[in-house]
């Protein structure tokens, strides 16, 4: 039976990008080495670094802009830490919008005062914030484009005089923006382009060098770049199979081509969402993310019947995170038009049972 994944993370991978990365663990480029197996610093594998960073930069429209592409290590949680230590010198401010942007926060804090522009935590971040005032003066403005535990997305971006730096795990290379906006971007690889172990960090140059503390080398996002990405050892399996993703949608036709994709799933999971009384959205309607929709039962007695169904039907993932409850459809690049067909099959089912 096909699976249909709709986990938060670690993100489904387009079937071809898997088949080339298995083939690269047995032999990378014919070398008769695994790729897991060979030197970081060898002419095929720094090719792949220097792909992968290009490919980043162009899918984003970044090329020859000012900006550079890093794939280092720790997640976004550990730059949660490394973008306060690069950037803040006193004063940052935040935008809360779920359980990342609040950890963000508790990490900025340790580095100087950190001011919370907007919070939606008073409902449970069900929605975006609006109508706040970004003061003047300030380091950085921090934002999590898209809530993943909650279903939230940024459709609007903050206008600042202050550098605006965005954490785009769960939404990264899904929508057309224009990034030039954003002065550093950064995302774990394994909500939507490729297995955990590596985060891409895009950054405008200019911006570094500013601070007055001193930077350990392994949280400096300078040494990183004078170092090509390669200061420590790569995450040598998540960065080539991260460049094959980025290859894979560039050969689809970029962000755009993907975008669309992604608009025609979202559309289809909210109608049935909004038209089978045996479920409720849970973000705000004008909030909600392409990416994580978030839902519930109206009769949670239905539970047993529905996670039957989705067993018999192949949908793997589909449970909320603890915080909300419910069910969480997280439908990343990769995932397909057809998949979000047989969950909404199922759902309908759950109305003729009901």
């Amino acid at each position: 039976m096909k699976k249909h994944n709709f986990s938060a993370g670690p993100c489904i991978l387009p079937k071809e990008v898997i088949i080339k990365a298995s083939e690269a663990v047995m032999d990378f480029n014919g070398s008769g080495l695994s790729l897991i197996e060979i030197s970081h610093r060898s002419k095929d594998f720094v090719a792949v670094m220097e792909n992968a960073r290009s490919l980043a930069l162009e899918l984003l429209d970044l090329k020859d802009k000012g900006y550079q592409a890093l794939f280092l290590q720790g997640g976004a949680s550990l730059e949660f830490l490394r973008v306060a230590n690069n950037l803040m010198e006193t004063k940052a401010g935040y935008l809360n919008t779920g359980t990342w942007s609040d950890k963000a926060i508790k990490e900025a804090k340790l580095y100087g005062e950190v001011v919370e522009v907007g919070s939606s935590k008073d409902e449970n971040y069900k929605y975006i914030p609006k109508g706040y005032a970004v003061p003047k003066g300030l380091d950085y403005l921090h934002i999590t484009s898209n809530n993943t535990i909650y279903g939230t997305q940024f459709k609007k971006f903050p206008v600042t005089d202050a550098p605006l730096v965005c954490d785009m795990s769960s939404d990264i290379f899904s929508r057309q923006l224009d990034f030039s906006k954003f002065d550093l971007i950064y995302a774990g690889a394994q909500k939507n382009m490729g297995p955990a172990g590596a985060t891409l960090v895009v950054v405008k140059e200019e911006i570094l060098g500013k601070v007055s503390r001193t930077i350990p080398s392994m949280l400096d996002y300078q040494v990183h770049i004078s170092k090509d990405s390669m200061f420590n050892t790569p995450s040598v399996f998540a960065v080539y199979t991260s460049m094959l993703t980025l290859e894979w949608l560039k050969k689809l036709g970029g962000i755009a081509a993907i975008e669309e994709i992604n608009e025609k799933k979202a559309r289809l999971l909210y109608s049935e969402i909004d038209l089978n009384p045996v479920f409720k959205g849970y973000a705000n309607t004008e909030d909600r993310s392409i990416m994580n929709a978030t839902f519930n039962l109206t009769d949670e007695s239905l539970k047993s019947t529905f996670e039957t169904l989705l067993k018999e039907a192949g949908i793997n993932g589909l449970n909320g995170h603890r915080s909300v409850g419910g069910y969480r459809a997280s439908m990343y690049n990769a995932l397909s038009l057809e998949s979000v067909g047989v969950l909404v099959d199922v759902m309908s089912e759950m109305e003729r049972k009901g």
